[in-house]
């Protein structure tokens, strides 16, 4: 009998053309649905992510839902999984789902972390993980600005999908962002996100720590609903998908 499966993801994106299928390319998705697709006798196995993270993006907790008709037990399959999966991908859960579960229709919220670095020395084993900044960033203003970017907006300025055509409008409830040490931690909550919007505005929040834009030009930036005045989009990968609220 089939049943859905939620499961919990967690992934270095680093030599992954990100989340989504894509023909002739390593993507995280497919690698799931491979190993799934084995386990259940070839019958094909489709897995639904939470969202879709970009090349070179890395998850804490991504979330997925699959449906599939094994014998095996949460716990067999999960053990199946991580037999199987490369040592880059590694499932931390999957539970029995209601039917009506979709890992992404369900979603009310999800938290990406973005890591800087802009201290003396470059942390080495870390280097997959940060971005590096070669000048000390100013902190306070990136926060001022920051303050800008909260709440319910048109977010069109910091969306990398120039077609796109359905709304821009997000609403994003938290950006807080601190130091520790020689790192700087962007962390942003919000009930979605468009394509690049997180990068796109780290990049913009990057160029006010570094002197080169003022924080209360993020309100104009805003209002303009043109890419071409935001910042750079930042590295992928310094991002992170930490968290997904249902």
């Amino acid at each position: 009998m089939e049943r859905n499966y939620k499961l919990k993801i967690s992934y270095d994106g680093t030599r992954y053309y990100g989340w989504e299928h894509q023909p002739d390319r390593e993507t995280i998705q497919g690698k799931l649905e491979t190993v799934l697709t084995r386990m259940c006798d070839g019958q094909m196995v489709d897995v639904i992510g939470a969202g879709r993270t970009d090349a070179g993006v890395h998850a804490r907790a991504m979330v997925a839902n699959a449906r599939m008709d094994t014998g095996l037990s949460c716990e067999e399959i999960l053990t199946y999984m991580n037999r199987y999966l490369p040592d880059d991908i590694a499932v931390l859960e999957v539970r029995e789902a209601s039917e009506r579960f979709h890992a992404r229709y369900k979603a009310v919220g999800k938290t990406y972390r973005y890591t800087c670095f802009d201290g003396p020395v470059k942390p080495v084993f870390d280097r997959k993980y940060y971005t590096s900044i070669d000048t000390a960033l100013d902190v306070e203003k990136m926060q001022q600005a920051a303050v800008y970017l909260e709440g319910e907006h048109d977010y069109k300025s910091f969306c990398g999908n120039s077609r796109m055509k359905k709304s821009t409008v997000r609403i994003v409830d938290t950006i807080t962002i601190h130091r520790r040490k020689g790192y700087v931690y962007l962390t942003f909550h919000g009930t979605g996100f468009l394509q690049n919007m997180v990068r796109i505005m780290v990049g913009t929040l990057l160029e006010v720590g570094l002197g080169r834009m003022e924080p209360e030009q993020v309100r104009d930036i805003l209002e303009a609903k043109d890419r071409k005045v935001a910042g750079p989009t930042a590295p992928a990968k310094g991002l992170c998908l930490m968290k997904v609220d249902y």
